[in-house]
Order: C-alpha cells, then sequence, then structure tokens
C-alpha cells in the first residue's frame, strides 16, 4: 500500500477525482492546503480523510513556508505527493526533497502555456487544440518529465471558462491513471523522459 499526500489550494475537484477513483494499493493518507478555507478540505474530511491547513500568510517567506508544509506531508509518511491545483510555486528544496515523488497536474499540454491563464492564453494565439499534462514537478516550474497529457478541441465560440471546464474533463480522467501507474511501479524517468511499462495480467492499468 502507497501513501499518497495530495496539496490543494481551493475546491479540489482533481483530489476529489483521485479519491473517488478507489486506487489499487493506493492510501489516501491526507489532504492539505495553504488555504484555511479551501471548499476541498471539508469534502475530504467528510470521506474521513486527514486534512491540514498551513496558511501561507503566517510565515515569513516562501522557504519557511515549504519547511513547514514538508514537515507536515512527512507525518504520512508519503510514498507520493500529488499537487491537485496546488497555487504555490515550489522551492528548490521543496522538489529535492520529494524527488521523483511528487506529481502536478498542469491546465495545457506542457511545455506550451507554462504558469497562469492557459485557456485564455491558448485563445489569444488562436490554438485549435488545448489539453492538460501530468509530470513529475521539480525546481523548474511547469517543467519537469511527462507522464502523461490529453487533448481537447479548442471551438470557434468557446471562452476562456468554457475551454476551462473541458480541460478538466480531461484532468479528471488522466490524473488517475498516472497515479495508478506510479503506484503500480509502472513509471520510469529515464533522462527527461517518463517510460510506461504496459500493464500485464497481474498489474492491469486503472483506465483501458
Amino acid at each position: 500500500m502507497k501513501n499518497i499526500v495530495i496539496l490543494i489550494s481551493g475546491r479540489g475537484s482533481n483530489m476529489q477525482a483521485l479519491v473517488e477513483a478507489d486506487i489499487p494499493n493506493a492510501n489516501i493518507a491526507a489532504v492539505l492546503s495553504n488555504n484555511p478555507d479551501a471548499a476541498g478540505l471539508a469534502w475530504a474530511q467528510s470521506r474521513g480523510i486527514a486534512t491540514a491547513a498551513l496558511n501561507h500568510r503566517d510565515y515569513p517567506d516562501r522557504a519557511a513556508f515549504d519547511r513547514a508544509m514538508m514537515a507536515q506531508i512527512d507525518t504520512h509518511q508519503p510514498d507520493l505527493v500529488v499537487l491537485a491545483g496546488f497555487m504555490r510555486i515550489l522551492t528548490p528544496e521543496f522538489c529535492r526533497h520529494y524527488e521523483s515523488r511528487l506529481i502536478n497536474i498542469h491546465p495545457s499540454l506542457l511545455p506550451a502555456f507554462t504558469g497562469l491563464h492557459t485557456h485564455q492564453r491558448a485563445l489569444d494565439e488562436g490554438c485549435r487544440i488545448a489539453g492538460c499534462t501530468v509530470h513529475f514537478a521539480t525546481a523548474e516550474l511547469d517543467n519537469g518529465p511527462i507522464i502523461a497529457q490529453a487533448a481537447v478541441p479548442v471551438l470557434d465560440n468557446d471562452t476562456a471558462d468554457t475551454l476551462a471546464a473541458r480541460v478538466l474533463a480531461a484532468e479528471h480522467q488522466i490524473f488517475p491513471r498516472a497515479v495508478a501507474d506510479f503506484v503500480a511501479g509502472r513509471l520510469h524517468i529515464v533522462g527527461k523522459r517518463v517510460i510506461r511499462q504496459q500493464p500485464t495480467a497481474e498489474s492491469p492499468a486503472l483506465l483501458a
């Protein structure tokens, strides 16, 4: 059984998708947030998952907050830390501490549109395809080995909000699959690439 700690900042819809996927051999040990008012905390509590909030505004700088968050995370002995809408730029110290066991989901087809406002930027650039990316997080923002991606069409009448909703639905599909592959030991980092071992009868994929 692999212990998973999920970090959120808001409603945590991707966190909910992970919990509801009921991934084999995965124990959602805790859901943590930098926002005490994050709606996702109440959702996790209602399902018996341990929660905690560390308000980043209570710390003098980013490094101090990250060290406090690391101490809180490590009480749960995580095999994997999942960034599910955690709206904080992480320090290199944090990323090194969880190297190769820190996964993020980003609402664009990386390496395009790192950072914020991805959907509006895709529309402004005239993209016909948008999407999302699950990747190992590193000290460089939105630039770690890519685990999985999903593409969605950009429609002529799309706004940033309608495109975001379509991308979010894709996120809810690929994120549990990526976490399931990590838990099953099917992901292997080779240089900057992630090699995914094909499932066998003994270790089937969560999603076909």
